[in-house]
């Protein structure tokens, strides 16, 4: 499986955009998006992106957090269903998020997961 990773506000890619964060983002319009799924359920809970806040420092609890998320629920099935979605595409699959920081953020986590598989 290969997913690729875009922001929402950078211009938009061919192939199957699926946004993955809870919260939509501002100034940007769904139409603007063109978004074929928002998947908000595979990103992590309030709680868990507050206490983060994209410090780099606690990026390996918030790993180990964020990938104990994603083992049980609704996050669980959003993370399927996401598995699902790429390997019916026909085309490339876009994990679109919001985040400023391209380095440390929930989508890096959720591609390695969805490639490697949830240990």
């Amino acid at each position: 499986m290969a997913f690729n990773m875009i922001r929402v506000y950078n211009d938009n890619e061919k192939g199957v955009r699926v946004f993955v964060d809870r919260v939509w983002p501002r100034g940007v319009s769904k139409e603007k998006a063109e978004l074929d799924y928002w998947l908000k359920e595979v990103g992590p809970t309030k709680s868990l992106r507050q206490w983060f806040d994209h410090d780099p420092e606690k990026i390996d609890t918030f790993k180990e957090k964020y990938l104990e998320e994603l083992q049980t629920g609704e996050q669980r099935e959003a993370f399927d269903q996401l598995k699902e979605i790429e390997a019916e595409a026909k085309e490339t699959t876009w994990l679109v998020y919001a985040a400023k920081d391209e380095t440390y953020n929930h989508v890096v986590i959720l591609k390695e997961a969805l490639e490697k598989g949830l240990d």
